[in-house]
């Protein structure tokens, strides 16, 4: 399987270079997340489905979403 976007459910956004990251707060449980960093955009992904649909969010919208998580939104 390769990450290409059409392959990854994330048309039009390049994930080929994508360096996927588990939190450290995960747990190891393998309920997590995992994001990759992509400059413009941030990608989001299920660690169990690594092959499945990716959630693309724009810098400021991820940045938004983490700070919910924090203030308990």
């Amino acid at each position: 399987m390769t990450d290409a976007p059409e392959e990854r459910g994330a048309p039009g956004v390049d994930l080929s270079r994508a360096v996927w990251r588990t939190s450290t707060y995960s747990g190891g449980n393998g309920s997590c997340v995992e994001i990759a960093d992509l400059g413009t955009v941030v990608a989001v992904r299920d660690s169990k489905d690594r092959g499945g649909a990716v959630l693309v969010l724009g810098v400021e919208a991820w940045r938004g979403f983490v700070r919910g998580l924090k203030d308990g939104d």
